[in-house]
């Protein structure tokens, strides 16, 4: 039912039967339906701006059994992050449940039910937070008034408590279960008539469990899977296990593009238990989420798969890859090099650069390298689908289960509605399985099988070599100083290859959602700024990874922040304040999608307060400007993202022989609204030790097309040894402003920290990652 332009709209689905397929009962069932064609809910959730026209279009249920059984429905993918506890915990509280009575349920694919399910951009709980309250609340209210009309009381005389209803006068009370029943008669209560919980009334919502920074917090509710996946018990993407199901893997083409010009599959098919080698066609370029093509094994068990794999003879033509076989990482990093010392598409301007430069008492510049990386989460890709009778099933761990519906109806040229999509857990995912293109390969052999499930396995080598890599950049960056040391200019180009080279023909220039990450939102109070973008072609399959682009912007500039700090020979946390300048709120400093994801600028601004606040937090909690002895320094960095603040200070130690060792990392973190600060600290930790091996350690080359690491003896990951000694996360209460994201932020301010930490300790500037030998 519609109230007015600002109504959120609920339905009691028990009641009208709008959901088919779930046999309610006494059940009350109550969906949650933001209208997102409403102008101010559009502002709040945002409309979607990354290519696939992404809609963010809340739905939530709620489902309370007659038995007392709350079963919340989750429709993100949980990768380790936490959301299936976070959001049913928020469901949960607002509701009253009894933790111990909760129940959760993974969504499957349908956008058309359940709103947009891409879980990437770190949006799940700040699109979701409010959606679930408000259905939740209503819940609540419709079990108040059921309660009310039994009593034949006021309903302002009864009150919802821990998964009961209790009248206050007279102290007799009902269970949730008890009035599923009847509150699922009701018409369900108006936006006008929703009121949430104050903070003193909830139980769970921004709660914090465990020791934390050495303090013993409260007891919180366990997570809903933590027991299923220590014990084994939890069913990710290989744990599927179909009646009859054959097994596959692919030799896909070394050289992005490349087709086969020739199989031999006569002793493959010799390999005990290989039932049939199939060839799949790849698209081209642009790859988009297709199959890259190649021969496909399909066995009665994986190893006779990949055995068999092994045993064909394929010849590969490079041709149509066109010049995708001749790229090589060094000579491609020169090339850009020398693109970087030109003009580029001009992004941002005010003042005039060249004259500020030429007027300059003192010029800085430095070049900054970041290199391809793979997603590589510990599961690799893999799926099972199973075709019959013109319909199609699939069990994925995915995190776009919208495109791999949409994906797999292609396949079948067939309606969406002929597909399910079972959304399992995911063993990772960091970016590359927003990207279904293993179970499009999957569906492709499905069709070969009619009604006999198909399991297709990636092998780590598989997942690096064929990943969709985060995109090699290379930044160039030049500023002027005056006397004083104080910043009069600013010029950075930064020169990296496009996402939407996967989706249209390589534009060579980055869109204008990935110059919103940290570059043309760059925040720094400088009189002239010019900010350039020269082209950059794509050789290989570029992708999401986290943090996205975010990650060499950040690098570069936060770096060269620090070397500017230097030549000025001043502290660097104090000139960092001074480079931000006063405190003001930045509504937009683009136009169209590059912004934060595009997020509405008026809703999320950049709020220079809030950077100076992290900075100083960071710092104080590391007794900055403390001294720390021969070999041994601190390092800073900070930066926006995901409409979140992230600042970060490494205490590293360099000996003799060029050993690292981190002492100790803090992280100030504000992310405005806190609903599970527990799985904030995680996400920040997890950041750091992702981060350092970025900076450290991660790196995919290539030579003549092909990808040159493939497992983890070469495509290196951090170790316990690379880990800090010690990392504390201080997160800044700020209940007032918007809620930002948590999955992402903590990690672009990472390796620009680590490596101005080094140059403290040692005198050495990075400006190559990883940082690998260059200590010794």
């Amino acid at each position: 039912m519609s109230q007015s332009d600002d109504t959120l709209l609920l339905a009691n689905v028990s009641r009208r039967g709008l959901l088919k397929g779930m046999a309610v009962g006494s059940a009350l069932l109550l969906a949650a339906r933001w209208d997102m064609a409403l102008a101010n809910e559009k502002a709040q959730f945002g409309a979607g701006a990354m290519p696939g026209g992404w809609v963010d279009n809340p739905n939530v249920f709620i489902h309370i059994d007659s038995d007392g059984v709350v079963t919340i429905i989750n429709n993100r993918a949980e990768m380790g992050q936490g959301i299936r506890t976070s959001l049913v915990m928020v469901a949960a509280d607002e509701l009253g449940a009894d933790w111990d009575q909760v129940r959760a349920q993974q969504a499957n694919a349908d956008q058309d039910k359940y709103g947009n399910q891409n879980t990437d951009g770190s949006r799940s709980m700040r699109h979701w937070y409010q959606p679930m309250r408000r259905a939740a609340a209503g819940a609540r209210l419709m079990l108040e008034q059921a309660a009310a009309n039994q009593w034949d009381v006021p309903v302002h005389e009864v009150r919802a408590e821990v998964h009961k209803v209790v009248h206050r006068e007279t102290g007799r009370e009902l269970g949730f279960g008890e009035l599923a029943s009847a509150a699922r008669e009701l018409d369900v209560p108006g936006r006008d008539a929703l009121v949430l919980k104050s903070d003193s009334e909830l139980r769970f919502i921004g709660k914090e469990s465990g020791l934390i920074n050495g303090e013993l917090k409260s007891a919180y509710p366990k997570a809903v899977d933590g027991e299923d996946i220590v014990t084994g018990k939890a069913v990710f993407g290989a744990d599927v296990d179909l009646e009859d199901t054959l097994y596959a893997v692919v030799a896909r083409p070394p050289v992005y593009g490349a087709k086969v010009k020739s199989v031999d599959d006569k002793e493959a098919l010799e390999v005990t238990g290989v039932k049939k080698v199939i060839r799949i066609e790849g698209t081209g370029q642009p790859a988009a989420f297709n199959p890259l093509g190649g021969v496909a094994v399909v066995a009665s068990n994986t190893w006779a798969a990949m055995q068999g794999r092994r045993a064909l003879r394929i010849e590969w033509d490079t041709a149509p890859a066109g010049d995708n076989a001749d790229y090589t990482s060094d000579a491609y990093r020169k090339s850009l090099e020398k693109a970087a010392q030109s003009p580029g598409k001009v992004i941002r301007q005010s003042g005039d650069v060249e004259a500020a430069l030429n007027d300059a008492d003192q010029r800085v510049s430095a070049t900054y390298y970041m290199p391809h990386m793979a997603q590589a989460p510990m599961e690799p890709p893999v799926a099972v689908v199973r075709i019959s009778d013109g319909k199609a099933e699939a069990w994925a761990p995915v995190q776009n289960p919208r495109a791999t519906r949409e994906g797999i109806a292609a396949i079948m040229e067939t309606d969406k509605e002929n597909v399910t999509v079972h959304q399992t857990l995911l063993g990772g995912g960091f970016g590359r399985k927003s990207k279904p293109d293993f179970v499009n390969e999957a569906a492709h052999l499905a069709k070969e099988f009619e009604g006999q499930p198909v399991q297709l396995q990636w092998s780590r080598e598989d997942d690096i070599q064929h990943a969709y890599f985060h995109a090699v950049s290379v930044d160039h960056l030049e500023a002027g100083l005056d006397a004083e040391g104080k910043a009069t200019s600013w010029r950075h180009r930064t020169l990296s290859p496009s996402i939407a080279s996967l989706f249209s023909p390589d534009p060579k220039h980055k869109g204008e959602f990935e110059m919103g990450m940290g570059f043309n939102t760059m925040p720094f109070s400088i009189p002239a700024i010019r900010l350039e973008n020269p082209p950059a072609p794509a050789h290989v399959r570029i992708g999401w990874f986290r943090s996205v682009y975010n990650l060499p912007h950040a690098w570069a500039i936060q770096s060269f922040a620090h070397e500017m700090s230097v030549a000025a020979g001043k502290d660097h946390r104090d000139y960092l304040l001074e480079l931000l300048g006063p405190d003001r709120e930045v509504h937009n400093l683009t136009v169209g999608d590059g912004w934060n994801y595009g997020e509405d600028p008026d809703l999320y601004p950049i709020d220079t307060a809030r950077m100076r606040r992290v900075i100083e937090r960071a710092t104080e909690e590391a007794g900055w400007g403390r001294e720390t002895g021969k070999g041994r320094g601190l390092g800073l960095a900070f930066h926006h993202s995901f409409v979140s603040y992230t600042a970060i200070v490494f205490d590293v130690e360099v000996d003799d022989e060029g050993e690292l060792t981190i002492h100790r990392a803090d992280i100030a973190f504000d992310c405005g609204p806190q609903a599970n600060p527990e799985r904030i600290r995680a996400q920040m930790e997890g950041s750091c030790v992702m981060g350092i091996g970025i900076a450290l350690k991660s790196e995919v080359t290539f030579e003549d097309g092909v990808a040159q690491q493939d497992n983890f003896h070469n495509y290196l990951i951090p170790g316990m040894k690379d880990a800090p000694k010690v990392i504390r996360v201080h997160l800044i209460d700020n209940p007032d402003d918007a809620m930002g994201g948590a999955g992402e932020p903590g990690l672009p301010p990472v390796a620009p920290a680590l490596c101005n930490a080094i140059y403290a300790a040692t005198g050495k500037r990075i400006r190559r990652l990883p940082v690998g030998d260059q200590l010794s």
